[in-house]
């Protein structure tokens, strides 16, 4: 649940949308704690979400259990359109030009969370996670998902941690096609999971058959 978590927080934070565009033009203009709290706003949105999730979903874990397989299929073809999606996205499309005006920490975080929680598409994204890592099995217990849910919080502010640190120590040389390059990384990493996955799920329903 720990590694689980943590890939889930990750890779939900990670693609280079309008909050991570936001969050790196603060860095970038107010410094990298900026950047950070607006990071920190979004992680608390995104936590919620995952909980909201859950909650929504617990009613059929019955069905989950039964057609795991199947979830994991369905779950890794969302992914693998989810990756096309984030490689022919330009990042560089969700920026505006920044605003001088200077803010407080809390400023920040508010404003990186009412962003995120704006936006209840990302409901889809974490569903595709948890049935891709089968997030949600009536095998865990409830302390099973206490730390899973811990450490998909944990995995945001990682991710945001990481890329604010680099932002900031590169600022001098980052350039807005830097991003592509972030994409370009997250994308393949998320084609190469929802791959693997789908094979895997087309593998054992097929062995259940069989």
């Amino acid at each position: 649940m720990i590694l689980r978590g943590l890939a889930i927080g990750i890779l939900v934070s990670a693609p280079m949308g309008p909050i991570g565009v936001l969050c790196i033009q603060r860095t970038l203009n107010k410094g990298r704690w900026s950047g950070f709290f607006t990071g920190l706003g979004a992680a608390l949105s995104d936590i919620i979400y995952c909980l909201l999730t859950a909650l929504g979903l617990s009613f059929i874990i019955d069905f989950i259990e039964t057609n795991q397989n199947i979830m994991q299929i369905i779950g890794s073809i969302a992914l693998m359109i989810y990756a096309i999606y984030i490689l022919r996205k330009n990042p560089a499309g969700s920026i505006k030009a920044p605003k001088q005006k200077k803010g407080s920490y809390p400023q920040d975080f508010i404003t990186g969370f009412l962003f995120t929680f704006s936006n209840p598409l990302i409901l889809f994204l974490i569903i595709s996670f948890f049935a891709r890592f089968n997030f949600l099995s009536p095998d865990y217990q409830y302390y099973h998902y206490l730390i899973g849910f811990f450490f998909i919080f944990v995995g945001a502010l990682l991710w945001w941690f990481i890329i604010t640190y680099f932002v900031n120590k590169v600022r001098a040389h980052f350039n807005v096609r830097s991003m592509w390059l972030v994409n370009l990384i997250i994308g393949v990493i998320i084609m190469i999971m929802s791959v693997f996955g789908f094979i895997m799920g087309i593998k054992d329903y097929f062995t259940n058959i069989l």
